[in-house]
């Protein structure tokens, strides 16, 4: 019976971040937008919860849903009337858009798919991963580390940080 109500319950988060996901993207709303990203947060926090990995979760919730979308929204806030001068989308770039977007979901699927056969992973072997071998792993600079992305996205966000300083000086 536990496991019938994970499963439903992991069905429910899927959908819920595919939904928000999707909403993010779509709406013209800028603060619309930063808030489905945050339920999308919120609901990627869920599915670590529900993994067993307590940390993470709770990583996911303070790091990424409070203070991320805190800075775009803080972003957004200082920004006056955003996207007020942008000319509407042709045809021919919405096309392009959704070349792109398909690539990028195929090209996903084949990372995702692919992953075991290139490092001999397999289902079974997801089971003993611990809190200390997960953060190795992410934190590592070995062949599949993700350090390198890891400090990529901190300079990125440190790049937005100055770029709202900026912003609010020139006002």
């Amino acid at each position: 019976m536990e496991a019938l109500g994970n499963n439903i319950l992991y069905i429910v988060v899927a959908l819920s971040i595919i939904i928000f996901s999707v909403l993010t993207v779509t709406t013209k709303k800028i603060l619309r937008s930063a808030t489905y990203l945050m339920f999308v947060l919120l609901a990627t926090a869920i599915i670590y919860f529900q993994m067993d990995y307590e940390f993470l979760g709770a990583v996911q919730i303070a790091v990424y849903a409070g203070g991320i979308v805190v800075l775009f929204v803080f972003a957004i806030m200082l920004t006056h009337k955003p996207g007020k001068d942008a000319e509407p989308l042709t045809l021919h770039k919405k096309w392009i858009g959704l070349s792109a977007a398909v690539l990028g979901v195929v090209l996903c699927a084949f990372a995702l798919f692919s992953y075991a056969k290139f490092c001999g992973v397999t289902a079974r072997s997801f089971d003993s991963i611990d809190m200390a071998q997960l953060g190795h792993m992410l934190l590592s600079t070995d062949k599949f580390g993700y350090l390198l992305p890891f400090e990529a996205i901190s300079v990125l966000l440190l790049a937005c940080i100055i770029g709202g300083v900026v912003i609010a000086r020139k006002r």
